[in-house]
């Protein structure tokens, strides 16, 4: 497991197993049972907080991170990989918690400021 991948995971109700983006650091799943993530949906309202995602992520079709559902799961409640984004894509991911948790300091960054 790694930072910005796209994994099933098996959400408690009334989600239920979607697609999630994790969150945390990279250091941290090897040691924790517990990490942080982004719901992924194919309802997409082309908001501040969504980062688009798609077939080169490997999901079927359009959909999106939504940064304002954000939850803290089990390890165990993860099922299987389906992809990841590009490192490119990381400020993305950063400006949509910029604006979900209304951190300007993210959401206001300029793309070089995340290399």
């Amino acid at each position: 497991m790694r930072q910005f991948e796209i994994w099933w995971a098996n959400l408690p109700p009334p989600v239920g197993r979607r697609p999630v983006l994790l969150l945390s650091r990279d250091s941290a799943y090897a040691v924790l049972n517990k990490l942080i993530v982004a719901e992924v949906t194919s309802t997409v309202r082309e908001i501040p907080v969504e980062v688009k995602l798609g077939r080169r992520e490997g999901l079927s079709g359009r959909s999106v991170a939504n940064l304002d559902n954000v939850h803290v799961v089990a390890r165990g409640d993860l099922a299987a990989k389906i992809g990841a984004l590009s490192v490119s894509r990381v400020p993305d991911v950063k400006r949509a918690l910029g604006y979900a948790l209304d951190w300007p300091e993210l959401k206001y960054a300029d793309r070089e400021d995340f290399d």
